[in-house]
């Protein structure tokens, strides 16, 4: 494989014994082994056995290099999984995520890979471990998520969202914000503006209606909470598309 450009990067889960050589260095991969690859290092991949066989995703930092930054990754540093089945499932949604046409497609490639990037930290801190298993609380996280962008009128609460993926609710308060960067109430809201932002922009609907489409019994409430997180009224934010 050739040198990736600055900035760029290369997640590989290696699924078969391989030889991968990186900047000159080779070394021998057992199966089910993660490899994060950084722009400034040359890679090599080659068979140990019949072929090769992983699963890969290019990505670049973009505005998110703070994030990164605070994850601690280790770049071209081998780790290996006992269990791959959640890395590969997130995979696999981050793949057809990619080419899907869904209306919130790039928040949810966001969501995905964010919490593809902190297992893969998490992995990284014990250092002392061989091998890694799977949490499967953050696949259930992914699927609440994806469900609250996607309902926003329902009335989403810390109660309600614990117990959908049965959790306490501290913990789950606290699993939530470390695996998105975002406490889950304000996310609840994220994605009710997100929405009133749509449907403004879509259809010609009342701020009223558009608040109860979004959750809100108080219209007023939903005019502070807009104005807050977007800068401008619903008003003033239709009249400037």
């Amino acid at each position: 494989m050739k040198k990736q450009a600055d900035g760029e990067y290369m997640l590989m889960l290696i699924r078969s014994r391989s030889r991968v050589v990186i900047d000159g260095a080779d070394m021998h991969l057992p199966a089910n082994t993660l490899l994060l690859c950084s722009g400034e290092r040359t890679l090599e991949c080659s068979a140990d056995e019949c072929a090769v066989v992983c699963d890969w995703i290019c990505f670049e930092a973009g505005d998110e290099k703070d994030f990164l930054d605070s994850l601690e990754l280790d770049f071209d540093r081998p780790v290996r999984f006992a269990d791959t089945e959640f890395i590969c499932g997130l995979m696999r949604n981050i793949s057809e995520e990619y080419y899907s046409i869904g209306a919130r497609r790039l928040k949810m490639l966001d969501s995905l890979m964010r919490i593809l990037l902190v297992k893969i930290s998490d992995a990284g801190v014990h250092r002392d471990m061989t091998v890694q298993t799977s949490e499967p609380h953050y696949g259930l996280l992914i699927e609440l998520r994806e469900k609250i962008y996607r309902n926003p009128q329902m009335k989403w609460n810390v109660d309600t969202m614990a117990a959908y993926v049965n959790m306490s609710r501290s913990y789950f308060q606290h699993l939530y914000r470390e695996t998105f960067g975002v406490s889950c109430i304000a996310d609840v809201i994220s994605g009710k503006i997100e929405k009133a932002k749509e449907i403004l922009s879509e259809t010609g609907c009342t701020v009223s209606q558009v608040a109860a489409m979004c959750g809100y019994d108080n219209e007023e409430h939903f005019m502070r909470q807009f104005k807050k997180t977007v800068g401008v009224t619903p008003t003033k934010y239709r009249k400037q598309l």
